[in-house]
């Protein structure tokens, strides 16, 4: 039997996640009594110091989170295609020489979430400015989707282009740049309620909304939800709560639309691979288990 291993999730807040719920169930269908714990890590000083334990052999692999994806990076002593093409990591692993080795799978786990939505989406539009954000637009590269908008409030209509930091990081991987509104009353051309309305895929990539975290209707309220192609579909990658400000927008306007859990399983299911892949009686997780698991954590009553 392989020996008992310890695997991580840093990111901050991590109190909601249910992530411990879908490696273990991953764990016990393969026999093995490896552990997974949350690591609030508040401070890229946290992150740090557990990167180092991991480069150490004190764990074994982490995952990771808000807002530390762009710095696991940054940390890592190597990085495979996944990350190199995103520019963020979800995703440590230990090399057999000890370097620590960032991976990501955020983008291939959203891909085959849109995939299953949308047969053929042309244009998608992704709110966020993060690392799941660079994700998402990797993803939607990889569908041969034609037209990628990217926008975040930290870009307001009125302010130079070049005053967005994270705009030259979404172009140079193949997105449009656009503003978010300031009111109710702007409807310029350029905001992007414009890409909106003729996107067929809207995804929500950030923390609004995520128990612990902000409101989520300052995001969703600028969506054109009743204005949108009769066949678009929502993603939120928020998974907790199972429904969000985004996601009740969507139902109330009958727009086909999922929140984060599904994406989190199949995000999960790929670093086991990275981790476990090649340990003796290695089977692919069944991604209903691990589902099923999330979904009893989800229901269980909040911790004070």
């Amino acid at each position: 039997m392989t020996a008992p291993c310890r695997f991580v999730l840093l990111g901050h807040p991590v109190g909601h996640s249910v992530s411990p719920a879908i490696h273990g169930a991953a764990y016990r269908a393969l026999g093995v009594q490896h552990r997974y714990d949350v690591c609030d890590c508040p401070t890229a000083a946290d992150v740090r110091a557990q990167v180092e334990r991991l480069r150490a052999g004190e764990i074994a692999g982490a995952n990771v989170t808000v807002p530390h994806k762009r710095l696991a990076l940054e940390l890592a002593d190597a990085s495979d295609e996944s990350a190199r093409a995103t520019g963020v990591a979800n995703v440590l692993s230990r090399a057999s020489d000890g370097r620590v080795v960032a991976s990501n799978t955020d983008a291939g786990a959203l891909a085959d979430e849109i995939a299953s939505l949308h047969s053929a989406p042309r244009r998608a539009a992704i709110i966020g400015a993060g690392g799941a954000a660079q994700a998402a637009v990797v993803a939607c590269r990889s569908l041969g989707i034609e037209r990628i908008g990217v926008s975040s409030r930290g870009w307001l209509i009125g302010t130079p282009r070049d005053g967005w930091k994270h705009a030259p990081v979404f172009e140079s991987l193949g997105a449009e740049s656009w503003a978010w509104p300031e009111s109710d009353q702007d409807a310029r051309a350029e905001v992007f309620p414009s890409f909106l309305r003729a996107s067929d895929v809207i995804i929500q990539a950030t923390s609004a909304g995520m128990r612990g975290a902000g409101p989520g209707e300052a995001v969703s309220a600028w969506v054109p939800w009743r204005e949108l192609q009769p066949a678009a579909v929502a993603i939120d990658i928020v998974y907790n709560p199972s429904v969000t400000p985004f996601l009740r927008a969507a139902e109330a306007a009958g727009i086909a639309h999922r929140g984060g859990l599904g994406m989190l399983v199949r995000q999960a299911a790929l670093a086991l691979r990275i981790w476990l892949g090649k340990a003796p009686g290695w089977v692919e997780p069944d991604l209903a288990e691990l589902s099923a698991a999330a979904e009893a954590a989800l229901a269980q009553p909040r911790r004070p």
